[in-house]
């Protein structure tokens, strides 16, 4: 008896529908095609166990499984409860015809329980196009799934409940979840407080700009200046996530597995990874491609401590994601795109001892030391980077002060409303939504200068030797700037501030 069971298939952030075909017949033996990898091929020991536990059998016939398109890779265990209910259905044990109707996927343990699977979110949204009737995923996963909306989503625990379900036995429910009121019940301020800061105006003045425009940011200063502490901050400024953004951010966490139990992601991701990182995990890829750090980082914050000791190829492989705002990994047989619309903040020392022209800390570093530190970190990357700006150690004064700062909330409102303004200036061009992701051809459109302000830009490049790509992060921060200031047009006083934050720019800024 030949049946068809419907899976899928995650590649990128995109599922495809795989069909999955099971033929019973006269004879001994197991045969499974359809380009699987070892985590499927092992799956019949798996299914035998579970369904043996459960009180039903494993056919002893010959059974042979298809899984279609044949010359597409099939990676992972979350094929076991798909061929479990179509070996089911070819030797007679369950009897209804609806199974054509569902997408079934989950991984099997040896007592019929079902294990996460990744990307059920991509899944679910692929079953709604190809009008299937519902997916039947691990309740583990169901959270994430249900979010979409006009379809069935049903939450496994057990293979039983599969069986019976088909057989007209069960009660089992599709989950329903209420996507707006699960979005707003997660919108909450991260535990870091700007208010926390003693000090450091003018870094707190450069991180709202930074929030306001979507704008990368280097902080650079010795040990104990405040870097990090204000880098972890920088979340609970940035504007909340619209729900285009949280979909998008779900989805690929969803396709990491890192989605277990969680609905919709309402907070913007931080994502912080270790110095020794490869350039495959920060960027993705491997022999079955993975979302890397950038990836996981989208619409949210990539904070690289300690920016010189990263290794300097695994720093230039974001040279093109941030200028692109995607990733394309490309394989002899695929390629995959990822997004990657992310803010890059990184701090480091001026230094390898950390301290430089400290007139109270010992000099430990060569000059020569000193130049192949900062080598490490290139012309073009720095170029990408719209704000660099230096990090002084806090006076024994302001430490001691007992006077609140500015609390993260205040700042927010004047970030969220700057970002409203840039919203409804793009609103007519499609993956634009603030002044960081705009092209050369809309900074002529948006940032026109007036004579005294073009002069300005004009003696600042000819003196601090910058580049082209200099001069448009230039333009676009001070777009910012006067965004925040409530300003149409970009002023004089908005492009000096801008042209203050390109201090790796100014040569001798060492000196």
């Amino acid at each position: 008896m030949l049946v068809k069971v419907f899976g899928s298939a995650v590649f990128g952030v995109e599922a495809t529908t795989i069909t999955v075909e099971v033929n019973t017949e006269k004879g001994i033996g197991y045969h499974l095609v359809g380009l699987p990898d070892s985590a499927i091929k092992e799956s019949s020991f798996r299914i035998a166990a579970a369904l043996k536990n459960n009180s039903y059998q494993f056919p002893g016939k010959k059974i042979i499984v298809n899984m279609a398109p044949a010359d597409l890779r099939k990676e992972g265990s979350a094929y076991d409860l798909t061929i479990a209910v179509g070996i089911l259905a070819a030797s007679s044990q369950i009897t209804s015809k609806e199974i054509e109707n569902y997408i079934i996927m989950g991984e099997l343990s040896l007592d019929g329980t079902l294990q996460p699977i990744k990307g059920a979110l991509s899944i679910a949204i692929k079953a709604k196009e190809e009008g299937f009737k519902g997916i039947m995923i691990p309740i583990q996963n169901v959270k994430e799934a249900a979010i979409v909306e006009n379809i069935d989503v049903y939450g496994i625990s057990n293979v039983t409940e599969v069986i019976e379900f088909f057989e007209g036995k069960g009660n089992l429910e599709p989950t329903k979840i209420d996507t707006t009121e699960e979005f707003s019940k997660t919108l909450n301020f991260p535990d870091h407080d700007f208010a926390d800061v003693k000090g450091q105006e003018g870094i707190k003045r450069c991180m709202e700009i930074a929030a306001a425009g979507g704008h990368n940011i280097i902080l650079i200063g010795p040990p104990g200046s405040g870097k990090t502490m204000l880098a972890k901050r920088l979340p609970s400024i940035l504007p909340p996530m619209t729900m285009r953004e949280a979909l998008e951010t779900t989805k690929i966490h969803s396709v990491a597995g890192k989605t277990k139990d969680v609905g919709l992601m309402a907070q913007r991701p931080f994502r912080s990874p270790h110095h020794t990182a490869s350039s495959v995990s920060l960027v993705g890829g491997g022999s079955y491609p993975q979302p890397g750090e950038i990836s996981l980082a989208h619409n949210g914050v990539l904070f690289l401590d300690e920016l010189p000791e990263f290794k300097r190829e695994v720093l230039e492989v974001m040279r093109q994601p941030l200028e692109d705002r995607e990733v394309t990994i490309s394989r002899a047989k695929f390629t995959i795109t990822y997004p990657s619309s992310f803010m890059l903040v990184a701090s480091m020392n001026p230094s390898p001892g950390g301290y430089f022209n400290d007139p109270n800390a010992p000099v430990s570093s060569t000059p020569q030391e000193m130049q192949r530190y900062l080598s490490k970190i290139s012309g073009p990357l720095l170029d990408r980077i719209d704000i660099h700006i230096e990090v002084t150690p806090v006076p024994f004064e302001k430490l001691t002060e007992t006077r609140k700062a500015e609390s993260s909330v205040a700042i927010r409102e004047r970030v969220t409303n700057a970002r409203e303004i840039q919203s409804q200036r793009f609103e007519n061009f499609e993956h634009i939504h603030y002044n960081a992701q705009m092209s050369s051809k809309l900074i002529h459109e948006f940032c026109v200068l007036d004579e005294v302000s073009l002069q300005l830009l004009k003696t600042a490049m000819e003196r601090l030797n910058l580049s082209a790509r200099a001069y448009d992060r230039i333009l676009k921060v001070s777009r910012t700037i006067a965004d925040l200031d409530h300003s149409e047009k970009i002023q004089s006083h908005h492009i000096a501030e801008a042209i203050q934050y390109r201090s790796l720019d100014r040569e001798g800024w060492l000196g």
